[in-house]
């Protein structure tokens, strides 16, 4: 358990996301702001100074930014915005790794008609395309990152910005939901289907039904803390698999994909 020593820095804050203790400073008061919109959707201010990890931002000498992870160098780059993107993924995968009574699965999650869907993916995956979608076709936003599970098999809203590659390049365009005309989803949701597609140029979507096995090892091959925590994230996965529909298939653009999926939704 390590300390946050405010004195020794002109910003710092102690916070917890999920659970998770977190201590973030900089030795730029500028900075921190940048920095806290690095942490998980909902992070609260922590009244404790002990955490689990700490994260520093400094600003040094030529203009070189560095990222220091409990004393670790992690991260070294004029570029600001790219180091704050990088300190974001760790942020973020600390805590999806380490929130305790939490599922974290890489995907895509938006809520239709009191039921989520779940597009499980690493990045490049073309899981925040489908998200994008889904949102400007009336779906509630959920998540473009993470499906946060409960013991239940319950979706949980992880409502971070939505980032967008408009090309194949590393950085990300950050888009509100509200500036798509999309809303955020609130309240927890059972799972009614999840997606398994890979996009393939010229592609149609015809997708095949998988078994609610199947649909389990779909997204246990996406679970951020199955070693630390096996059981839970099985327990979890076998909750939501038997009552949702698992559909696996290439698709092309994504447009006439989700208009297909929520044009058959009822059948």
């Amino acid at each position: 358990m390590a300390k946050v020593d405010s004195l020794k820095w002109p910003a710092a804050l102690s916070t917890i996301s999920f659970g998770v203790r977190i201590g973030v400073r900089a030795n730029n008061s500028e900075y921190l702001d940048q920095v806290l919109a690095c942490l998980p959707p909902g992070w609260k201010p922590s009244s404790s100074s002990n955490v689990e990890r700490i994260y520093s931002v400094v600003a040094g000498a030529r203009r070189i930014n560095r990222i220091y992870c409990d004393g670790t160098e992690i991260a070294k780059s004029r570029d600001l915005k790219r180091m704050l993107d990088a300190l974001e993924s760790e942020l973020q995968l600390f805590v999806a790794e380490y929130a305790p009574r939490r599922v974290f699965i890489h995907a895509g999650v938006v809520g239709w008609r009191g039921k989520a869907i779940i597009i499980p993916g690493r990045s490049y995956s073309g899981k925040t395309t489908l998200v994008k979608e889904f949102v400007q076709a009336g779906a509630t936003y959920y998540s473009d990152e993470y499906a946060v599970l409960d013991s239940k098999g319950l979706v949980h809203p992880y409502p971070r910005t939505l980032g967008v590659r408009e090309t194949d390049a590393f950085d990300q365009t950050k888009h509100t939901i509200e500036s798509l005309g999309g809303v955020v989803g609130r309240k927890p949701l059972p799972v009614g289907m999840v997606i398994v597609s890979q996009f393939k140029k010229k592609a149609k979507w015809r997708p095949q039904r998988l078994s609610a096995g199947q649909g389990t090892l779909a997204l246990l091959a996406n679970a951020v803390g199955v070693r630390r925590e096996p059981e839970l994230t099985l327990a979890a996965l076998q909750q939501l698999a038997p009552g949702a529909e698992i559909l696996k298939g290439n698709r092309g653009e994504a447009k006439p994909m989700v208009d297909s999926i929520l044009r058959n939704w009822d059948r």
